[in-house]
């Protein structure tokens, strides 16, 4: 099963790509304010190292949290999106699991339930200006 991996839960977003548990090509970038901008092409660039397009991704495998608000919010959206328009299974892990674990989980199961993030606490959100 290729996989591809996303967490977008810090400053620097991670892009796997995988053949079952085999790393194909592991990515770390700094996209902190500009990951909305950047992390399609990143994915992109990451496919076509392994002679890949987005049609081949059989499975996603996506960090659902704890960790940046905004960051979890457009990595989720993001992979969401592409399991439900490429119609692939979805396995979102957590800070306590790794990433062997969430390939096996993801191999074992068809879920193409929507992910959603957990923020391990409440958002910090500024408040409205008067």
């Amino acid at each position: 099963m290729k996989i591809l991996y996303l967490d977008t839960s810090k400053e620097d977003t991670e892009i796997g790509i995988y053949e079952d548990n085999k790393v194909l090509s592991f990515t770390s970038y700094h996209a902190h304010r500009v990951l909305s901008q950047t992390i399609l092409r990143k994915i992109e660039e990451a496919l076509k190292e392994n002679s890949m397009e987005l049609k081949d991704i059989e499975g996603i495998l996506c960090y659902i949290g704890p960790g940046s608000f905004t960051g979890l919010r457009i990595g989720i959206s993001l992979v969401n999106a592409l399991a439900d328009s490429l119609g692939i299974p979805i396995y979102g892990i957590r800070l306590d699991e790794e990433i062997d674990y969430g390939i096996n989980q993801l191999i074992k199961s068809s879920s193409k339930e929507q992910l959603e993030p957990f923020y391990g606490a409440a958002p910090h959100i500024t408040e409205a200006k008067k």
